[in-house]
């Protein structure tokens, strides 16, 4: 219970957050989710566009500004970024001053984005870049798909997951990778 309600003020201190932001010049758009965690460079929020139904994971961090030069050339660099619509960032992810990332771009989980990608990509890495399509990357996985388990949410959340279903899933992912739906 204590757990609960430490984090519905973790989720309420990080809404004020971002809605304070957005007051500053930081632009979201509609059905865009921004995942507890994420950094959205509060010194220079006004370079940053979100775009529609997009998701940011948890501990995204966007950075508009560069100082790493500061201190040796008495100026700080910096850009804007861009992310287009319905685009995914994974966990962990740095997007750095400058980056536009194209509308339906998928970013893999601790990528560290230093360039644009383009729309329809999927980019992970440090730095990150493109792997494949949007398209490849879908038909990879619905063919994985096929000879994987499928794990129903709802019951193995891990709000509601119950100790056989949880013994049930690690005993599966010793020797396989699975999905949940």
């Amino acid at each position: 219970m204590l757990g609960t309600i430490l984090s519905q003020i973790s989720r309420y201190k990080f809404h004020r957050q971002l809605s304070a932001l957005k007051k500053q010049g930081l632009r979201v758009g509609e059905n865009t989710f921004i995942n507890i965690g994420a950094s959205l460079d509060p010194s220079h929020c006004f370079l940053i566009s979100i775009g529609n139904n997009c998701t940011l994971a948890p501990n995204v961090k966007l950075i508009a500004h560069d100082a790493s030069m500061k201190r040796l050339l008495d100026f700080t660099r910096i850009g804007k970024i861009r992310i287009h619509d319905r685009c995914f960032i994974g966990e962990s992810s740095i997007i750095l001053p400058g980056v536009s990332i194209g509308p339906d771009a998928v970013i893999g989980a601790g990528s560290v984005v230093t360039r644009d990608v383009p729309p329809n990509s999927v980019a992970a890495g440090n730095p990150a870049r493109v792997l494949c399509s949007v398209d490849a990357f879908i038909k990879k996985h619905r063919e994985k798909m096929t000879g994987s388990k499928c794990f129903m949410y709802s019951r193995y959340e891990i709000s509601v997951i119950s100790k056989k279903d949880m013994e049930e899933m690690t005993a599966y992912l010793d020797k396989h990778i699975a999905y949940i739906e």
